[in-house]
C-alpha cells in the first residue's frame, strides 16, 4: 500500500476509534494510570499486521490487540491485571452484560477461529468439528470416519498446530507455535 493510502487508511479506519479505545482500557485496565504507551503498542500491532498481509476488521483487531498489550504489560510486571476487591460497600454494578469492547473481541476472535478450522485440510477440519462441535470422543469420531484412533489424534493434533499458526501469524498469539517436520507437507 503506498504512503499516501497507507496514511488514508489509518485516519479513516483507525484514528476515528481511539476515544473508545482508551475508554476500553481505562474501564478494563484501570490499574494500568496512563493508556498512551498501551495505545501507540496497540497501533503498532496493527500497522504490523497490515503491513503482513492486510486487517480486515481494523476496528476489532485494534482492541483485540489493545488487551492482548495490557496482557504482555501485565505478565512483564509480573502483576495480575485485577486487583483484590476489599471493600465491597464501594463496588456498583451497573449491568451484567459484556461490554462493547468484549463484544467485540469475542466477535473478532470467533471470525479468525472458524477463518483457522475453514483453512485446515478436509480430513483435519471434519476431526476438529466433530470433537468440539458435536463433542464426540476420539474413538467416536474414528468409527464415523472410518479411520483408527490413532489417525484422529493424529489430524488433532496437525489441525492444532495449524489453527496456532494461523493465529500466531494474525498477531493473535505471542509467539509461533513450534513447527514440525510433518508439517511441511500440505
Amino acid at each position: 500500500m503506498p504512503p499516501s493510502e497507507h496514511a488514508r487508511w489509518f485516519t479513516e479506519e483507525v484514528q476515528p476509534h481511539e476515544p473508545a479505545l482508551r475508554a476500553y482500557l481505562q474501564a478494563r485496565f484501570p490499574t494500568l494510570g496512563d493508556h498512551d504507551d498501551l495505545v501507540q503498542e496497540t497501533y503498532a500491532r496493527l500497522l504490523r499486521a497490515q503491513g503482513n498481509g492486510g486487517v480486515r476488521y481494523p476496528k476489532a483487531f485494534l482492541f483485540t490487540a489493545a488487551r492482548n498489550a495490557a496482557f504482555d504489560l501485565f505478565r512483564r510486571r509480573g502483576a495480575k491485571p485485577t486487583e483484590a476487591v476489599t471493600d465491597l460497600v464501594e463496588l456498583t454494578v451497573l449491568e451484567d452484560r459484556p461490554g462493547v469492547g468484549e463484544l467485540i473481541d469475542q466477535s473478532y476472535e470467533l471470525e479468525v477461529l472458524a477463518d483457522a478450522v475453514r483453512a485446515l485440510p478436509d480430513r483435519c477440519r471434519q476431526v476438529i468439528m466433530l470433537r468440539y462441535l458435536d463433542g464426540l470422543a476420539y474413538k467416536e469420531i474414528a468409527v464415523q470416519l472410518g479411520i483408527s484412533a490413532e489417525t484422529v489424534k493424529v489430524h488433532m493434533a496437525k489441525g492444532m498446530r495449524r489453527c496456532a499458526a494461523f493465529f500466531a501469524e494474525r498477531g493473535l498469539l505471542d509467539t509461533p507455535p513450534p513447527s514440525s517436520s510433518a508439517e511441511a507437507s500440505p
